[in-house]
């Protein structure tokens, strides 16, 4: 007798074994014992998530002559029938095969004909979203109105690809990913039945590669019976290619160091072991959401599946990150599981470790307001000293705001940069020839585009952001008039490197020292009347 696979021969038979949809079972069961049941179903889902075993048990149990609650009997000449598949009342159609109208109303046409063994013909159109515009037309009138002896199950993936004239004429009844300890209590129950010896944390590693599917999780569970009877997480990452905990830990400590070297060979010994780079991207972005679970969920119940020992390493990892070097490690691997599906996948998933490696290399905002963040705490062995001006210009611009007064300095406690904290470069002719003179008057400064184009060369970013601005200076203030908010946020954010750079641009341009301050125009005083105001502008409209 040829093998047969776990998951057909541990198909559910009844609605009491089917695992992790009782919300539905209960429901179906309720309806077949009170014989309340509808023409058409429709039962939608992920894969593997018991959408056919439902819709055969169904099958079997609205023809069963002594259900039990709802569940088939097992017993009956009909269920025999059924299982043994020679019962030709109930027929499976294969949309995917046969999406043609052709089909459809060969379908219509046989309908007609009461059933031959059976109370009920029922009809399983199985990836019914498969079906061609015209077939779902075709099948309108008859999924409305069919003959009382016919009940249709309709069974899709991708719901939302069926009209809405078919949705409105089913019942539907949406299955649910499975839960992983579901999945695992499975899968221990049918190693046992096999004579397997199954440890937990490999039960639990075949769940969460299962994705709430049991018909995946039975599928990754026989493989590993084919290369040993005692399985444990060694034996499931080889079969599925995958990369183990401690190289997705390594992998994430290289990219937190920035050790660009150490991380590309990680990901060479991976690739000449066989581990598919699209599965090792999808393992590293489950790595980092789970980090970024540990991270933000505080609880002890946290939504992650993992061993103690995965979890306990988990936290110590997430303990060196910030979380939005996380978000921004999610972001870049998400964005490389879009480009792989074209592109080379190893090439792929190196650019994606070098870009997290080194955000400099990116001009997206996520690495900007990553390299901010650096700066702002003083970290500049990981802050790039040049920033691209298209990635200041993408700073969002907001609603100005109010501005202080006027002879407040930003940051008065930093110690102001003198001559020889200029940076080794050659001064400006006009620099050189004379400073810029000193008034106590508020005067504009027309060599304010001189110390931009110095300031381009200090600090990118912030020459970035100032684009578009003015100067003036009074006495030893220099004070800067930017239309974008941003510049005020950067400079009040407490770090002296985008002030000090702004008095280095103005020092090596003008020659002088400058304190810096907002620049806030005087509002003229008007002290007339409202009313007056209001009569006056009267005056210019004719009333009738």
């Amino acid at each position: 007798m040829a093998y047969q696979a776990l998951y057909r021969k541990y198909r559910p038979q009844t609605f009491s074994e089917v695992s992790g949809q009782e919300h539905i079972t209960e429901t179906l069961k309720n309806e077949l014992a009170s014989g309340k049941t509808v023409h058409a179903y429709l039962f939608t889902g992920t894969r593997g998530t018991g959408k056919t075993s439902c819709a055969k048990i169904l099958a079997k149990a609205i023809n069963c002559t002594a259900h039990k609650n709802g569940d088939p009997c097992l017993e009956c000449e009909s269920c025999k029938n059924i299982a043994s598949g020679e019962n030709t009342d109930i027929v499976e159609i294969d949309a995917a095969s046969n999406n043609s109208v052709d089909s459809i109303r060969e379908l219509r046409d046989l309908i007609n004909f009461s059933p031959a063994n059976s109370k009920y013909r029922v009809y399983i159109i199985d990836e019914v979203h498969m079906l061609s515009i015209s077939a779902f037309n075709a099948l309108l009138k008859t999924l409305e109105e069919p003959p009382e002896h016919v009940i249709f199950i309709l069974a899709t993936t991708e719901v939302h690809k069926l009209p809405a004239t078919i949705l409105s004429r089913c019942q539907r009844f949406d299955f649910r990913r499975i839960d992983n300890e579901k999945i695992c209590e499975r899968l221990q129950f049918i190693a046992k039945e096999e004579g397997l010896s199954l440890t937990d944390d490999a039960a639990t590693l075949i769940a969460a590669a299962a994705d709430g599917g049991m018909r995946d999780a039975l599928s990754i569970l026989d493989l590993c019976a084919s290369s040993s009877k005692e399985i444990d997480e060694n034996i499931v990452e080889t079969v599925c290619a995958m990369a183990g905990n401690e190289y997705l830990l390594e992998m994430a400590d290289c990219i937190k160091a920035k050790d660009t070297e150490k991380a590309l060979m990680l990901i060479d010994r991976l690739h000449n072991s066989s581990v598919d780079m699209q599965r090792l991207l999808s393992e590293l972005t489950a790595h980092y959401r789970d980090l970024m679970i540990v991270k933000t969920v505080k609880g002890k119940k946290k939504p992650i599946i993992c061993s103690a020992a995965k979890l306990k390493a988990l936290n110590s990892q997430a303990e060196s990150y910030d979380i939005r070097e996380i978000m921004y490690a999610l972001s870049v691997l998400s964005s490389a599981f879009s480009a792989m599906q074209t592109g080379n996948r190893r090439c792929e998933m190196e650019m994606a470790i070098i870009k997290m490696c080194n955000p400099s290399l990116s001009a997206d905002i996520e690495a900007l307001e990553l390299r901010i963040s650096a700066l702002e705490k003083g970290n500049f062995a990981s802050a790039p000293p040049k920033v691209e001006e298209r990635a200041a210009e993408a700073i969002t611009e907001e609603p100005e705001i109010s501005q202080e007064n006027e002879n407040e300095d930003y940051n008065e406690e930093i110690p102001l940069p003198t001559e020889e904290d200029l940076p080794p470069s050659e001064p400006t002719e006009d620099a050189t020839a004379s400073k810029e003179p000193i008034s106590d008057e508020l005067t504009e400064l027309s060599r304010w585009k001189e110390v931009l184009s110095r300031l381009t060369v200090e600090c990118p970013l912030i020459a970035g952001v100032l684009k578009g601005s003015k100067a003036y200076t009074k006495g030893d203030f220099l004070l800067i008039d930017a239309p974008n908010s941003q510049f005020r946020s950067l400079i009040n954010s407490g770090n002296a490197y985008y002030k000090n750079s702004i008095r280095k641009a103005a020092l090596s341009v003008l020659g002088h020292t400058y304190k810096l301050g907002p620049y806030s125009p005087e509002k003229p005083k008007d002290e007339t009347d409202p009313l007056t105001q209001l009569a006056e502008r009267l005056k210019n409209f004719e009333i009738n």
